[in-house]
Protein backbone atom coordinates (compact mmCIF):
# COMPACT_ATOMS: atom_id res chain seq x y z
CA UNK A 1 0.00 0.00 0.00
CA UNK A 2 1.63 3.16 -1.04
CA UNK A 3 1.38 6.22 1.31
CA UNK A 4 -1.20 8.38 -0.99
CA UNK A 5 -3.26 4.94 -0.46
CA UNK A 6 -3.25 4.95 3.69
CA UNK A 7 -4.04 8.89 3.72
CA UNK A 8 -6.65 8.50 1.52
CA UNK A 9 -7.97 5.34 3.71
CA UNK A 10 -6.85 7.07 7.21
CA UNK A 11 -9.29 10.22 5.79
CA UNK A 12 -12.56 7.63 5.27
CA UNK A 13 -12.16 6.42 8.20
CA UNK A 14 -11.53 9.72 10.03
CA UNK A 15 -14.94 10.49 8.56
CA UNK A 16 -16.76 7.61 9.70
CA UNK A 17 -18.50 9.21 12.79
CA UNK A 18 -20.15 11.49 11.05
CA UNK A 19 -20.99 9.27 7.97
CA UNK A 20 -22.93 7.25 10.44
CA UNK A 21 -23.99 10.58 12.60
CA UNK A 22 -25.72 11.58 9.57
CA UNK A 23 -27.36 8.36 9.33
CA UNK A 24 -29.81 8.27 12.77
CA UNK A 25 -30.01 12.45 12.45
CA UNK A 26 -33.75 13.04 13.51
CA UNK A 27 -34.32 9.19 13.76
CA UNK A 28 -37.54 8.80 15.99
CA UNK A 29 -37.28 6.01 18.38
CA UNK A 30 -39.73 3.72 17.06
CA UNK A 31 -37.00 4.31 13.29
CA UNK A 32 -34.38 3.56 15.77
CA UNK A 33 -35.61 0.10 16.64
CA UNK A 34 -37.43 -0.83 13.31
CA UNK A 35 -36.13 -4.24 12.88
CA UNK A 36 -35.92 -5.31 9.60
CA UNK A 37 -38.46 -8.22 8.14
CA UNK A 38 -35.15 -10.43 8.13
CA UNK A 39 -34.73 -10.06 11.85
CA UNK A 40 -31.36 -8.27 11.30
CA UNK A 41 -30.17 -5.50 14.01
CA UNK A 42 -32.34 -2.60 14.44
CA UNK A 43 -30.14 0.95 13.41
CA UNK A 44 -29.87 1.15 17.43
CA UNK A 45 -27.98 -2.47 17.58
CA UNK A 46 -25.50 -1.42 14.64
CA UNK A 47 -24.57 1.75 16.74
CA UNK A 48 -23.59 0.11 19.66
CA UNK A 49 -22.14 -3.17 17.62
CA UNK A 50 -20.03 0.08 16.06
CA UNK A 51 -19.00 1.41 19.49
CA UNK A 52 -17.85 -2.07 20.54
CA UNK A 53 -16.35 -2.62 17.21
CA UNK A 54 -13.95 0.33 17.56
CA UNK A 55 -13.22 0.52 20.96
CA UNK A 56 -11.95 -3.35 20.20
CA UNK A 57 -10.42 -2.31 16.80
CA UNK A 58 -8.56 0.78 18.73
CA UNK A 59 -7.13 -1.78 20.91
CA UNK A 60 -6.22 -4.30 18.13
CA UNK A 61 -3.94 -1.51 16.28
CA UNK A 62 -2.49 -0.68 19.23
CA UNK A 63 -1.51 -3.80 19.96
CA UNK A 64 -0.27 -4.76 16.51
CA UNK A 65 2.23 -1.41 16.72
CA UNK A 66 3.42 -2.61 20.07
CA UNK A 67 3.99 -5.82 20.76
CA UNK A 68 5.40 -8.92 19.10
CA UNK A 69 3.45 -11.75 16.85
CA UNK A 70 0.27 -10.64 18.65
CA UNK A 71 -2.93 -12.87 18.40
CA UNK A 72 -5.83 -10.96 17.68
CA UNK A 73 -9.26 -12.53 18.78
CA UNK A 74 -12.59 -12.11 17.33
CA UNK A 75 -15.96 -11.52 19.15
CA UNK A 76 -19.19 -12.89 19.00
CA UNK A 77 -20.74 -10.18 17.42
CA UNK A 78 -24.28 -11.74 17.76
CA UNK A 79 -24.33 -12.82 21.45
CA UNK A 80 -22.47 -8.95 22.64
CA UNK A 81 -26.15 -7.74 20.64
CA UNK A 82 -27.89 -9.85 22.98
CA UNK A 83 -25.62 -9.57 26.04
CA UNK A 84 -24.78 -5.90 26.29
CA UNK A 85 -27.89 -3.86 26.20
CA UNK A 86 -27.93 -2.84 23.05
CA UNK A 87 -31.62 -1.45 23.39
CA UNK A 88 -29.93 1.56 25.67
CA UNK A 89 -29.65 5.30 24.13
CA UNK A 90 -27.31 6.45 21.13
CA UNK A 91 -25.48 9.29 22.54
CA UNK A 92 -22.31 7.41 24.49
CA UNK A 93 -22.19 5.06 21.67
CA UNK A 94 -21.80 7.73 19.19
CA UNK A 95 -19.59 9.65 20.95
CA UNK A 96 -17.12 6.23 21.82
CA UNK A 97 -17.27 5.73 18.22
CA UNK A 98 -16.10 9.44 17.66
CA UNK A 99 -13.33 9.12 20.43
CA UNK A 100 -12.23 6.13 19.10
CA UNK A 101 -11.76 7.08 15.48
CA UNK A 102 -10.21 10.38 16.32
CA UNK A 103 -7.84 9.12 18.81
CA UNK A 104 -6.61 6.19 16.48
CA UNK A 105 -6.35 8.32 14.04
CA UNK A 106 -3.65 10.39 15.18
CA UNK A 107 -1.62 7.28 16.21
CA UNK A 108 -2.03 6.20 12.43
CA UNK A 109 -0.65 9.80 10.93
CA UNK A 110 2.26 9.17 12.71
CA UNK A 111 3.03 5.57 12.00
CA UNK A 112 6.59 4.60 9.91
CA UNK A 113 6.65 2.13 6.94
CA UNK A 114 8.06 -0.56 9.13
CA UNK A 115 4.84 -0.07 11.58
CA UNK A 116 2.79 -0.63 8.94
CA UNK A 117 3.31 -4.17 8.04
CA UNK A 118 3.88 -5.32 11.34
CA UNK A 119 2.51 -8.87 11.37
CA UNK A 120 -0.08 -10.38 13.83
CA UNK A 121 -2.38 -13.43 13.56
CA UNK A 122 -6.44 -13.34 13.76
CA UNK A 123 -8.20 -16.03 14.66
CA UNK A 124 -10.85 -15.60 11.60
CA UNK A 125 -8.33 -13.56 9.16
CA UNK A 126 -4.97 -15.06 9.31
CA UNK A 127 -2.08 -13.03 9.04
CA UNK A 128 -3.09 -9.48 9.96
CA UNK A 129 -1.64 -6.60 10.05
CA UNK A 130 -2.41 -2.72 10.65
CA UNK A 131 -2.86 -2.36 6.83
CA UNK A 132 -4.92 -5.36 6.86
CA UNK A 133 -6.50 -3.41 9.81
CA UNK A 134 -6.73 -0.09 8.09
CA UNK A 135 -8.30 -1.78 5.37
CA UNK A 136 -11.01 -3.46 6.77
CA UNK A 137 -11.69 -0.29 9.37
CA UNK A 138 -11.67 2.50 7.04
CA UNK A 139 -14.87 1.11 5.10
CA UNK A 140 -16.38 -0.23 9.02
CA UNK A 141 -18.70 2.97 9.72
CA UNK A 142 -19.74 3.28 5.88
CA UNK A 143 -20.78 0.16 5.75
CA UNK A 144 -22.84 0.19 8.92
CA UNK A 145 -24.47 3.60 8.11
CA UNK A 146 -25.40 1.64 5.34
CA UNK A 147 -27.02 -0.86 7.17
CA UNK A 148 -28.56 1.53 9.54
CA UNK A 149 -30.31 3.68 6.67
CA UNK A 150 -31.95 0.38 5.71
CA UNK A 151 -32.90 -0.59 8.77
CA UNK A 152 -34.78 2.49 9.51
CA UNK A 153 -36.21 2.23 5.70
CA UNK A 154 -34.41 5.25 4.41
CA UNK A 155 -32.55 3.65 1.67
Amino acid sequence: MTPAERAALIQRYREGPDVVAAAVAGASEAELDRRPADGSWSARMVVHHLADSEMTSALRVRRLIAEENVAITGYDEELWSRKVYYDRPLELSLAALRAARLSTAEILERMTDGEWVRPGTHNEIGVYTPEVWLGIYARHAHEHAEQIRRAMGRS
